[in-house]
Order: C-alpha cells, then sequence, then structure tokens
C-alpha cells in the first residue's frame, strides 16, 4: 500500500454510504457522498495515512459529566436516553474540552463501518477505533473561532446539533427529522431555548448540504460552512 505523508483522511459512515475527505499537506479533498457498492472500488481506502479517522452516525449517544461518570453503569446511563437493545455493544470516551464522557452504542444495523475500520489503516498497519459522529462535533466545536459555535449533520433522517458559547457547552443532541425543514425547526428551536441570535451566528455543517437547504439557512444565520 502507498503511505501518504502528512495525510489524515477522515471518513463518515451512515446507513446509506459513506464519505471521506483528506487532507495532505495544505490540500484538501473530499470525495462527497458515495454508495455502499462502492466501497471496494474506493482507491483511497488502499493507501496508508498518518491519522484516520472513522465516524458513524449513530444516534445512539449521551454525554455524561466526568464526574458523575462511572464505567460499571455505561449502559444505563445511555439507556435513560436512548432506546438500548439486550444485544446492542455500548461503549464510552472521554471528551476532554469539555471535561465529560461520550457514552454511545455503535449498534445501528450496518457493518460498512467495521469494513472501513479493517480496510482503512495507518502507515503502521495500525486500525483506528469508530467514533459517533456527536464525538467529533464536539472536538470540531473547541476549533470554531466564534463566540457562538454552532455545529451540525444531517444524516439518515437524523439531526445531530452541538452549540457551546465560548468555552460553555450549552447542548450536545440528535433529533429524528425525516426532512431538512423539520432539522432547521430543530436548530431554532435550541437557539431560541438557548436565547441565541442566528442574525449574529454562523452555522457549520459537517455533512453535504444541497443548495436549496444551504439558502435556506442563510436567511437566518449570518453565515453557513459546510466542512
Amino acid at each position: 500500500m502507498d503511505h501518504i505523508p502528512d495525510g489524515r483522511i477522515s471518513i463518515q459512515v451512515g446507513l446509506s454510504g459513506y464519505s471521506f475527505q483528506i487532507e495532505e499537506n495544505s490540500s484538501v479533498h473530499s470525495s462527497g457522498w458515495q454508495g455502499a457498492e462502492r466501497i471496494f472500488t474506493t482507491q483511497e481506502f488502499q493507501q496508508r495515512y498518518d491519522w484516520v479517522d472513522i465516524s458513524l452516525f449513530t444516534p445512539k449517544f449521551a454525554l455524561v459529566p466526568k464526574q458523575f461518570f462511572n464505567p460499571l453503569s455505561a449502559r444505563q446511563a445511555l439507556a435513560e436516553v436512548v432506546s438500548v437493545r439486550d444485544s446492542d455493544m455500548v461503549d464510552h470516551i472521554e471528551v476532554e474540552e469539555f471535561n465529560a464522557v461520550l457514552v454511545y452504542s455503535n449498534s445501528i444495523g450496518e457493518s460498512l463501518s467495521k469494513v472501513i475500520s479493517q480496510t482503512v489503516m495507518n502507515h503502521s498497519g495500525d486500525h483506528f477505533p469508530i467514533l459517533p459522529e456527536a464525538y467529533y462535533l464536539l472536538k470540531r466545536t473547541v476549533q470554531c473561532t466564534e463566540y457562538n459555535k454552532i455545529l451540525a449533520s444531517y444524516m439518515d433522517g437524523y439531526l445531530y446539533l452541538v452549540i457551546a458559547q465560548g468555552k460553555s457547552l450549552r447542548l450536545c443532541n440528535v433529533f429524528e427529522a425525516h426532512d431538512f425543514t423539520t432539522a432547521e425547526y430543530f436548530i431554532f428551536l435550541a437557539l431560541n431555548r438557548l436565547q441565541l441570535n442566528p442574525e449574529v451566528s454562523a452555522i457549520t455543517f459537517r455533512t453535504p448540504l444541497a443548495n436549496e437547504q444551504e439558502m435556506s439557512l442563510y436567511r437566518y444565520f449570518k453565515s453557513v460552512e459546510i466542512i
């Protein structure tokens, strides 16, 4: 396998397929959304990178303050906010930036993420964990230079939303939204409850937006960024 020096590949996986973004030196290459049937012909997955991020759009997660988290009761903590089956695997990861622990389950009835995790490696041949999309939204929030930090992803009928002000996390949640209009409703509902004005705020999406969706957001927000 070819090694991409100073390369990083970020992969997002959902029930309907996957996308990836490659950062190499100062250049960025995005694939756009791909169907699951294309995975074995994706040449970029046959190369090796210095770092690999694999994000799964799982709505099964809960953010717990670190001081209240007990690894032995992780399943119970998750079951208090989402439906967890006995067969669901439950895991957790610390989010140091917010002194919290993200409890999650990747058991959403797909196998694509596992195939990708076993295929895409770094230059040492190591495999990287599959982490929830919410984790990467939280990590990206810290990099946002805006005071009102609003980050979202929309995929497979779910809106993933993280909102922070300065260094304070105000919201980390997922909403079932069968269409983008409903997703916008939840965004504005959250902003209203947090008393944030979208006209002076930027919103950042980690998933692609159709042109009409982006234009709809521009009617309300100061700016719209897609990363």
